[in-house]
């Protein structure tokens, strides 16, 4: 066992028994290199590969099981995000998110007005989200990133349309650029719901304003009204944009560029232009993110909330409307 899986298997132990079949919901037995569900109608297997328990349904999923022991596939994403890290590193970001970290610091406060260590389910927790340094470094907190991809900081494969959890696992979820590339999101913080304590607490950041930017797997947009809608089962604590309009036209003009042409090699030269053209747009959002107006073309929302069982009607929802076109 390597250094780096025995630490996934201990981190994993801790949560074994939250553990449920993706299938049929029945809790799970953990095996020397599997989870077994208990159920004997059901009996499934889900693999630990590489330390990382498998958990998915694949007749609720369009992953598959067998994608995640292809080590040809494993070595071109570890090849293809190392690049990537070292372009990022080099070109100007067009990205200004101004609000995760002081709200993962609220998220955090909110957390730990009780005695007890909180659990916190992360969904699409495959690298480190933007300004959660400090909140899974707290020693106050238990938390488990979960994703649909093995990266560095996966724990547990596992599809959102489906948690493998026992209901009332966790104290909260964080669900960070992941709504966008999920085929359901509805279904996705249904679970979300079903999971969550009596009281827990979500934290979603999703884009409204942005374009494509993961092919195949990107579906949905939300204006802040249809982001407050799909937590229509959760009361607000907090709602706004992360990330304003400057941003937004910052991506645009990228697309824009990148609309030219569909040779790789001429889209990294369009990329790398903009990127030292156009990063400055992202600066604008210091002069208006707190603007009601910038909610009607934010690049981003994001959405804090506590879970109830009664969920906000369509007419406070509509009366609920901050933006300009008042």
């Amino acid at each position: 066992m390597t250094k780096d899986s025995s630490i996934v298997v201990r981190s994993v132990s801790l949560w074994g028994d939250l553990f449920r079949c993706p299938k049929c919901g029945y809790p799970l037995t953990p095996l020397e290199l599997s989870y077994r569900c208990r159920n004997d109608r059901c009996s499934v297997l889900f693999p630990i590969i590489r330390g990382v328990p498998i958990l998915i349904d694949e007749d609720r999923s369009v992953f598959r099981i067998v994608d995640y022991s292809s080590d040809e596939r494993d070595e071109r994403s570890r090849w293809s995000k190392s690049a990537e890290k070292v372009i990022r590193a080099v070109l100007p970001s067009l990205g200004n998110n101004l609000k995760s970290k002081s709200n993962f610091a609220h998220l955090s406060s909110l957390l730990k007005r009780g005695s007890r260590p909180c659990r916190v389910l992360v969904v699409g927790g495959s690298v480190l989200g933007e300004g959660l340094d400090a909140f899974v470094n707290d020693p106050g907190l238990m938390i488990l990133e979960s994703d649909v991809a093995l990266g560095p900081r996966t724990s547990l494969v596992c599809d959102a349309h489906c948690l493998p959890f026992s209901d009332s696992a966790f104290d909260a979820v964080i669900v960070q650029a992941v709504l966008e590339h999920v085929l359901d999101p509805y279904v996705c913080v249904k679970e979300i719901h079903r999971v969550l304590k009596t009281g827990g607490l979500v934290y979603a950041e999703t884009p409204f304003m942005q374009q494509v930017h993961m092919g195949r797997h990107d579906f949905t947009r939300f204006t802040h009204l249809g982001h407050r809608r799909l937590f229509r089962f959760f009361e607000e604590i907090e709602s706004g944009a992360m990330c304003g309009p400057g941003m937004a036209l910052a991506w645009s003009y990228k697309y824009l560029m990148l609309s030219f042409s569909s040779n790789n090699a001429t889209r990294k030269i369009l990329v790398a232009f903009v990127s030292f053209t156009g990063f400055w747009l992202k600066y604008l959002d210091y002069l208006m993110i707190n603007s009601p107006a910038a909610l009607d073309g934010a690049s981003g929302l994001y959405f804090m909330g506590q879970k109830t069982e009664i969920p906000l009607d369509d007419h406070s929802l509509i009366a609920g409307y901050r933006g300009a076109f008042r």
